[in-house]
């Protein structure tokens, strides 16, 4: 007997507040462990390593994680993986040294894969076809939260308290997040297993999806979940891997290294910086706005190939010699990034069936975490020979290329 509908606040506010409050410990490594390396008891050069390694494991779990997600109660794994990502916490604010920070960092690879897929497969569950962009959106509205605020407050924590004493304080945290989803958030996989409000999903009988036949347990892959692919590579790669690796070389070809701002001189960091920063509003206002008209527009597909020129356009405003050019495509796109990472999630809603989509969301977040990850070293590979406007370029040229796979897919 399938259980009656939760509303989706009733669900998405226990998550989201679990999800953003799950990422301070992340965010405060990535904000303070390059400048307390002495307080770590690490060495500088394996910051890198320490600060990349749960991306790394998440390209391997991610799949299982998914498979798991089909096969049990979303609870039975969620909500211990929040005390996971919790107790992460506490392990690298109560030690020192190389490897029990390793340690810290694989299980918070562990819970992120267990959190993120099955998080966004929740927000499937509750959602149909009307309102699955606006859910999506909201959700990505925590997790940008979460990384702006844990990276802000884990650095005022870290200087006003010290490195540990911050991190202490942020599992702290990250555990009252993990008791209001075990105490809150209600068991969801059963209305995947049934139809949702706007009546059965057939995405998976649509013509050609034969052709993408997997032996990771997805039956087919639909138009709309080949879509999903794509748009999450492209964008992953592109903005997570290559943008936020290179801008702030970007900033100083473009710049300097002490450049005039409001008529006084600061330093290229602080720009760079700043731009970064400017991620969290635009965000917060670009992810629930491209669901909602995702939901309203009923092609999700149309409005994904809009944001990929828009990505494209971007990308070769970042290459133009001009400041303003610069700072115009940078704006441009984080508002695509963070577009295409909401219509990317309702995608994989539109084109998978409810039993399935636990593999669906896996195999979605292995993509963008594995383009991500690969996104930086390859940047830094070509730009002896390329350049930087060369390279922003190429990866206008990667989302033209991505533009006619999702117009053919």
């Amino acid at each position: 007997m399938p259980s009656a509908r939760p509303a989706p606040h009733r669900v998405l506010w226990p998550l989201g507040l679990g999800t953003a409050l799950s990422l301070i410990g992340d965010a405060t490594l990535y904000t303070v462990l390059p400048t307390h390396t002495v307080e770590a008891g690490v060495p500088l050069t394996s910051v890198g390593l320490l600060l990349g390694v749960n991306r790394a494991i998440r390209v391997l779990l991610n799949g299982p994680m998914g498979a798991g997600y089909d096969r049990l109660p979303r609870r039975h794994l969620l909500v211990p993986a929040f005390f996971v990502g919790a107790f992460s916490t506490l392990l690298v604010g109560v030690t020192r040294g190389f490897w029990p920070l390793l340690v810290a960092r694989l299980l918070w690879g562990l819970a992120w894969s267990a959190i993120w897929v099955g998080g966004n497969t929740v927000v499937l569950d509750i959602s149909g076809d009307a309102d699955r962009g606006r859910w999506s959106g909201f959700y990505q509205v925590w997790f940008f939260t979460g990384v702006a605020a844990g990276a802000f407050l884990g650095g005022v924590l870290t200087d006003r308290i010290g490195y540990h004493a911050a991190l202490r304080s942020g599992a702290a945290l990250t555990t009252l997040g993990a008791l209001a989803v075990f105490l809150f958030l209600p068991e969801t996989r059963l209305l995947s297993l049934s139809p949702t409000p706007d009546g059965p999903d057939q995405s998976l009988s649509e013509p050609g999806g034969g052709r993408w036949r997997s032996l990771l347990g997805i039956e087919d892959f639909s138009p709309p979940l080949r879509a999903a692919i794509l748009l999450q590579g492209g964008n992953r790669f592109a903005f997570a891997g290559v943008v936020v690796a290179t801008l702030g070389l970007l900033l100083q070809q473009r710049l300097g290294d002490q450049p005039a701002l409001l008529g006084r001189s600061v330093g290229v960091a602080t720009v760079t910086g700043g731009l970064l920063a400017l991620r969290l509003p635009l965000n917060l206002v670009s992810a629930p706005l491209t669901g909602l008209l995702s939901d309203r527009a009923g092609d999700r597909l149309r409005l994904g190939r809009g944001l990929l020129l828009l990505g494209g356009l971007a990308m070769v405003l970042l290459a133009l010699p001009h400041p303003l050019a610069l700072f115009l495509g940078f704006l441009v796109g984080v508002v695509v990034s963070g577009g295409l990472q909401t219509l990317a999630i309702a995608l994989v809603g539109d084109g998978s069936q409810g039993q399935e989509r636990g593999r669906a969301m896996g195999l979605l977040h292995t993509v963008g975490d594995l383009t991500s990850a690969l996104g930086p070293p390859l940047a830094y590979g070509l730009l002896p020979v390329l350049g930087v406007p060369a390279l922003y370029l190429l990866c206008a040229f990667l989302f033209s290329l991505t533009w006619l796979l999702v117009r053919n897919a």
